[in-house]
């Protein structure tokens, strides 16, 4: 765990070293920012999407059974899919897996951590999402596998 602990601190100390070299020019920054905004627009693009289908299934699933009617979101009102056949042939899974809850969690302190730490607060929390979302998804897939072996245990007993 120290050793751990060691490598994470030196690599935070060496991102988080500002050079002097000068290449940091206002177009520069203003590219960095106009990569990010269009990063953002492309997932919520593809959050509206995955709400769409949702909404849609729902629809569907309403139609079907005469259950509970769809719930209403933000977004704009979903289209009738081409195939729905997808998305209702996948099995329901219940919650998240703790490798994604891993990443999350670290992409979150990741970006914290770094942006404090970072003069350069932009590329700090960049730096800190990446390294927090890999240690996180590392961390969560070594839960996974456990939970997973000793489930096999109690179905061999």
């Amino acid at each position: 765990m120290k050793q751990i602990l060691i490598a994470m601190t030196t690599a935070v100390v060496f991102f988080s070293c500002k050079g002097n070299s000068g290449d940091n020019t206002a177009s520069s920054v203003g590219e960095e920012k106009q990569a990010t905004i269009d990063s953002m627009n492309a997932i919520n693009a593809a959050k509206a999407a995955t709400i769409d289908s949702m909404n849609a299934v729902r629809a569907e699933h309403h139609h079907s059974y005469n259950s509970a009617p769809a719930y209403s979101s933000n977004a704009a009102p979903a289209a009738a899919p081409a195939t729905t056949s997808a998305p209702a042939t996948a099995p329901a899974k219940k919650g998240w897996s703790h490798t994604a809850k891993g990443a999350v969690v670290g992409a979150g302190a990741g970006a914290i951590t770094g942006a404090i730490v970072n003069p350069d607060h932009l590329k700090g929390a960049a730096i800190g999402t990446l390294i927090g979302g890999g240690i996180g998804a590392g961390t969560g897939a070594i839960v996974d596998h456990s939970k997973k072996k000793k489930a096999q245990q109690q179905q061999q007993q």
